[in-house]
């Protein structure tokens, strides 16, 4: 049988540092958030090999006395829970797990010394047993520095990833933890090189675009809304500054930062008809509630929170956010102004043009030049519009008729969006946009599939795109790859790539906006697909952006030659992103239509 047994002190702490700590960045946040707690002004954060070698945390907080310092090494000891109220906690850590989990897996020295003291203290602790303890010359404030993470624990050690992929993971939590208080000053450095530098008092739409874009400067709306004790602040992107993946998107409760389905569903839902499904908003919403009306004690990690009225928690944000959009003049749809409907108000034909275009005419080149432009105007109508023609016309013109194709021949254009064609069986509708993109997207892939480099289109002047540095080293590694599509890439700096040369058929496009979605979607799916996989998803996104937009006015030729390449390209029925891209109307659902049958 058997038996019941209490663990040993330094298995426990093992097993709670499963919990806690999962990886560098792990041991980072609540280091970080310690200090942050400690009332601090100025933290500065050194990592070396992304943290897997070292990290050190620098504070100038209220610091800790020598018997304060065991203490905090010791299971469920903190200073952050005043009382047994947990459900009233304002400050962002209160287990009492961290140092001890950090310390029972890797060599912890705490150097502190409490304001107003004289002397500071040393305390070394080694995969949980203390190697030193002793007095220390350090300034006010606390240092912690955690060396050999998982050194004497090598079934966890080699589960953690490179280096560069365990930095990215510490740069997005300092960033995180920035930009939840702006009062306080962040710097970070890695391997000897400074990456990260804000100072305290910023503004928070100041602290917001200088980490997470500084196009959200002019690109975004600030927010600040209360209802009762419940208040939203932040910084929300408009809608036509987007991302192709939601990695931009920050939220914060009571200061702390989460990543919450309510939350991120609330901000989905306040984007839903301004957004395509497959674009994401840019933004970092601060949401501050009652201590008593949120619980932040359901996850380890405290990344989760739980609120006591969610229904009301994301009504309020869904409503404020389309509030501040609207505010911006950004709404997807929107009542007309009384001024532009007059621009529409029915007037009698005459050889005038309407009143109001011609007070326009009239106050630029007076009423001689009103008949004059009326003149010229009739005269190029009748110039560019030939007469209708019928069948017989069309034909002796070259035109071929319906039946020789399954989608049919262009007949028209509707919109500036989609082309209507007629078939023998009935009326095609073809949305020019996603079809075209499914056409660049397969083009691609044939190439990549015959090991064939697409024709690249050399730039005049290389572009130089600024990006995050984990975005740069995602796309310098994946630059061999790309240059099979015609995407020449150089690294130009730690936060910079250079784009010598783009795909032939992309050439029109927006670089920097082709560049930073390829980046987003290494960083979302890079490092879990396969190769061929990875590389879909990336073609995908340059399809997206190469294909023919709508409002594009295309020509009866260019119609018809999308309709043909349409007819012999496989899953041309779909858009990359699971839209149609054509629906027919049947002969018999146009006569049910007009009540002919």
């Amino acid at each position: 049988m058997p038996t019941i047994r209490r663990l040993p002190e330094t298995l426990v702490n093992r097993i709670a540092a499963g919990e806690v700590v999962e990886r560098p960045a792990s041991a980072l946040k609540e280091l970080v958030e310690n200090a942050i707690d400690a009332d601090a002004t100025s933290i500065h954060v050194r990592l070396t090999a992304g943290g897997l070698d070292g990290i050190e945390v620098i504070d100038d907080g209220c610091g800790m006395a020598p018997g304060e310092i065991a203490l905090a090494l010791e299971r469920h000891a903190t200073s952050k829970l005043p009382d047994e109220y947990i459900e009233r906690v304002a400050t962002l850590g209160f287990r009492g797990e961290a140092l001890p989990s950090i310390a029972s897996v890797a060599r912890m020295t705490i150097e502190s010394r409490q304001q107003g003291s004289g002397e500071g203290w040393r305390r070394v602790i080694d995969h949980g047993e203390l190697v030193g303890d002793g007095p220390a010359a350090v300034p006010p404030g606390t240092r912690i520095v955690v060396d050999d993470l998982f050194g004497k624990v090598p079934a966890r050690r080699k589960f953690l990833r490179s280096a560069r992929s365990e930095y990215a993971a510490c740069l997005d939590v300092v960033r995180r933890l920035a930009m939840a208080r702006p009062d306080v000053g962040f710097t970070l450095e890695h391997d000897g090189r400074r990456v990260l530098a804000v100072q305290s008092g910023e503004a928070l739409a100041a602290r917001v675009a200088r980490i997470v874009a500084r196009e959200l400067a002019d690109d975004g709306v600030v927010i600040d809304l209360q209802r009762g004790p419940v208040r939203l602040t932040g910084v929300a992107g408009l809608p036509t500054f987007n991302r192709g993946v939601a990695d931009h998107q920050f939220l914060f409760v009571n200061g702390r930062p989460v990543k919450d389905r309510l939350l991120i569903g609330a901000v989905r839902g306040a984007y839903a008809d301004m957004l395509a499904r497959d674009r994401h908003a840019v933004l970092a919403l601060f949401l501050e509630v009652p201590a008593e009306d949120v619980d932040v004690n359901v996850h380890p990690a405290k990344t989760e929170v739980r609120f006591r009225d969610p229904a009301f928690v994301r009504g309020f944000l869904v409503s404020g956010l389309r509030h501040a959009l609207e505010g911006a003049g950004q709404r997807s749809a929107q009542a007309p102004a009384a001024s532009a409907m007059g621009m529409w108000q029915a007037e009698p034909i005459t050889g005038e043009p309407a009143p109001a275009l011609a007070s326009l005419f009239a106050r630029e080149y007076g009423a001689a030049g009103v008949r004059e432009a009326s003149r010229a105007w009739r005269g190029y109508e009748a110039a560019i519009m030939d007469p209708p023609s019928g069948r017989a016309e069309m034909a002796e013109a070259g035109v071929q008729p319906a039946a020789s194709h399954p989608l049919g021949v262009a007949r028209g254009q509707v919109a500036s969006t989609y082309i209507v064609a007629e078939a023998e069986d009935g009326l095609v509708i073809v949305d020019q946009h996603a079809a075209h993109e499914r056409l660049v997207l397969e083009r691609l892939k044939a190439a990549g599939a015959q090991d064939a480099v697409m024709a690249a289109q050399a730039l005049l002047i290389p572009e130089v795109v600024e990006l995050d540095e984990p975005d740069c080293d995602r796309l310098e590694n994946a630059a061999p790859d790309l240059a099979r599509f015609g995407m020449t890439l150089e690294r130009f700096g730690p936060t910079a790539i250079l784009v010598r040369a783009v795909p032939g058929a992309l050439g029109h496009g927006n670089v920097q906006a082709l560049v930073r979605d390829v980046a987003d979607d290494l960083a979302q799916n890079g490092a879990a697909l396969l190769l061929e996989e990875r590389l879909d998803h990336v073609l995908a996104t340059m399809a997206c952006h190469g294909s023919v937009r709508a409002g594009r006015v295309l020509s009866v030729t260019e119609m018809n030659a999308l309709l043909r390449e349409m007819e012999v390209t496989p899953r041309s029925g779909q858009c990359n992103h699971g839209r149609p891209t054509w629906v027919k109307l049947a002969h018999g659902d146009i006569e049910k239509l007009f009540g002919r049958r």
